[in-house]
């Protein structure tokens, strides 16, 4: 794996980096501090909601895994690794899953061998790659040698669909499901400012002071995303509204700026 150090901007914040901040990590830098304290100023809310955004991607893929049995999985948007990552929450239920992980930033690149710590049975990969590229994803070697054509696929979208914007949104959604075969599953997270719209929209502001546009989505337009699709019980709710865990019922809705589903491609 190459070096990817002189591909960090350490000058200017990023999304993951502010991210990990803010749930407690150490892969971050000064700017990303200054960043991060300005949107919990904004909406004290922020670590709680990004933490049950991270929730509901470990129910969605025990989920998958257990209940449908899905055994292979791309997760777009990787983000910098977090215990328990993806790989290790779906091979808990099936230590041979696969999973392919992809993201396009270098300091997520540089931590990567956290993801690629497979069971024996199973395997993972990383690919550097940005997904408003979607062919770059599903012509990757990495992509082709670990994930069967034949065999359905839990495509993870998670935290990442309110850094694209429109019209690119829906297409790069559609171009990423279109070679997983029938019997695929979508799970996705989109941000919203339905339900604190001052606090989460100075959030936004923050972020689009940082250069890193957001976009905030209501429900009719976050269900759209699933057009076409059969939709998972409860269907398009809050994150921790979808098959919560112990504690979830306690989450006020106030301190949830993401919708989440997950739906079967048929």
């Amino acid at each position: 794996m190459r070096n990817p150090a002189h591909r960090i901007d350490t000058t200017r914040a990023h999304s993951a980096r502010v991210y990990d901040y803010i749930l407690g990590g150490k892969d971050h830098y000064p700017v990303d501090v200054e960043a991060g304290d300005a949107m919990c100023r904004h909406w004290p809310a922020l670590p709680v909601h990004m933490r049950e955004n991270r929730r509901f991607m470990h129910r969605a893929g025990h989920y998958l895994a257990r209940e449908k049995g899905i055994r292979q999985f791309l997760d777009i948007g990787t983000g910098l690794p977090t215990s328990p990552n993806l790989h290790e929450v779906v091979q808990d239920v099936a230590p041979e899953s696969h999973v392919v992980y992809v993201d396009n930033d270098p300091i997520v690149l540089a931590h990567a061998r956290a993801l690629l710590n497979s069971t024996p049975e199973g395997a993972t990969a990383y690919v550097d790659a940005d997904m408003r590229d979607p062919d770059a994803v599903t012509r990757s070697p990495q992509f082709r040698e670990l994930l069967n054509p034949d065999e359905p696929v839990g495509l993870m979208i998670i935290g990442i669909m309110h850094f694209i914007e429109p019209p690119d949104d829906q297409p790069l959604v559609r171009r990423l499901l279109e070679p997983l075969p029938p019997g695929s599953y979508l799970a996705m997270t989109i941000g919203t400012g339905d339900f604190a719209p001052e606090e989460v929209g100075r959030v936004a502001d923050e972020y689009n002071r940082q250069n890193m546009p957001m976009v905030l989505r209501d429900l009719p337009t976050a269900t759209s995303f699933f057009d076409g699709m059969d939709l998972v019980e409860p269907g398009v709710t809050q994150v921790h509204k979808w098959r919560p865990g112990a504690g979830q019922h306690q989450v006020d809705d106030r301190d949830i700026a993401m919708y989440g589903a997950v739906a079967l491609k048929p």
